[in-house]
């Protein structure tokens, strides 16, 4: 009897725990500082950014290359932060990519387009501009949708009444044509706004049936701790920031499909896993945790609701950024470690066997410099408002 007691105890803990021990891992590139985004192009090759001014390309394991050096922003959550390829890429080499910029006393934040012209950028354009910026909650994601408009997340710029004032683009989720111009369908007047209410959104991505899901990152002392959200993204609706923390019985904010309470996930860049080449993540949302140093594994319903929340790699791979399906199918991860970051690839099956490649361009971690030139700018632009008030 003790015998079967164990073994079904074995049975059904197999059956309640995905088999994730059992995934392939594959380090693709490490000696990385703080990469943000990773996007793969038509034939394969990798894209990605660095937060302190390194746009990438490999287009063979083993070997990189810098496509482009962008000025260093200074800021401690800004920089080069989203990236995107046109959806004519193939015919347009056009690439997008979310900068903060610090322009006299105040930060801001711009979507610049590029044509990409063998390893050089050419053809510079601002797509959008009067982001505004901070040292810290700069969102930065941006996403061409199913209906091939862009898709961008602003942070409130540590002034959470913007996130609510809809003359302002701090605390949205922004809607564009790609060539910056504001579609018709949007839910406000000639507005590039089509969500709000948000305090630093991370993440989005769209299921196969256009449900489209965004991470986002709760309060971190101003209105308590935690509280970092899911949500199911609806055209004009108020997202509660920051009258709302978490939960609301007010109709008039919708509220997250699952939040973290009093805990600290740090959600960010995020994927849904539409490939069948990992089998247990088929069909789900995968989301990279900073302070959670987990992948996130959401299962949602089309009609929003939450099926089931499970982790990967809890405390594997520390501060993980985002996670992106190659064209093999399979799920890459960016670290955020600040510290011989890494591309990491997961299959469920063994792949071929790859280089790594190793970056000695990417230098030091400069984050506790950046919290200092943070703290004095924001105390210049105080002392500078406060004397404007006069």
């Amino acid at each position: 009897m003790r015998y079967l007691a164990v073994i079904f105890s074995l049975l059904f803990f197999s059956i309640v725990t995905p088999a994730f021990a059992e995934l392939n891992v594959d380090v693709i590139a490490d000696g990385l500082n703080n990469p943000w985004e990773i996007v793969f192009g038509p034939e394969g090759e990798i894209y990605f950014t660095e937060r302190d001014g390194r746009l990438w390309i490999i287009e063979e394991f083993g070997q990189a290359k810098i496509i482009e050096t962008f000025p260093k922003s200074g800021s401690v959550e800004g920089g080069t932060l989203g990236l995107a390829l046109d959806p004519m890429f193939e015919q347009n080499k056009r690439i997008y990519i979310y900068q903060t910029n610090l322009e006299l006393e105040f930060f801001q934040n711009k979507v610049f387009s590029f044509t990409l012209d063998d390893y050089t950028l050419t053809n510079k354009e601002i797509i959008i501009e009067n982001i505004p910026g901070a040292p810290w909650h700069d969102g930065g994601r941006i996403s061409f949708g199913p209906d091939e408009k862009l898709y961008i997340t602003t942070g409130d710029a540590i002034n959470p009444g913007w996130s609510q004032d809809l003359s302002s683009l701090a605390g949205k989720i922004l809607r564009i044509n790609s060539d910056g111009t504001i579609p018709d369908d949007n839910p406000f007047d000639s507005s590039p706004i089509f969500s709000y209410g948000h305090r630093n959104p991370q993440g989005i991505a769209w299921n196969e049936d256009g449900l489209f899901v965004s991470s986002e990152h709760g309060p971190s002392g101003e209105m308590g701790y935690g509280h970092d959200e899911i949500n199911v993204i609806v055209k004009g609706k108020n997202y509660g920031w920051p009258k709302v923390v978490g939960d609301s019985s007010d109709g008039t904010f919708v509220n997250p499909i699952i939040h973290s309470g009093e805990q600290t996930w740090a959600p960010s860049g995020m994927v849904f896993y539409n490939s069948d080449k990992i089998s247990i993540l088929e069909g789900k949302f995968l989301v990279g945790t900073l302070r959670g140093q987990h992948l996130m594994v959401l299962d949602v319903a089309n009609d929003g609701s939450l099926i089931s929340k499970e982790k990967m790699f809890e405390g594997d791979f520390g501060r993980i950024r985002t996670a992106q399906i190659g064209p093999d199918g399979v799920v890459y991860l960016l670290t955020s470690n600040g510290d011989n970051d890494k591309i990491i690839r997961i299959s469920e099956s063994p792949l071929e066997e790859v280089t790594k490649f190793t970056s000695n361009e990417s230098g030091d971690n400069l984050t506790i410099v950046y919290v200092i030139v943070g703290i004095i700018v924001v105390g210049v632009i105080g002392a500078i408002v406060i004397k404007r008030r006069r």
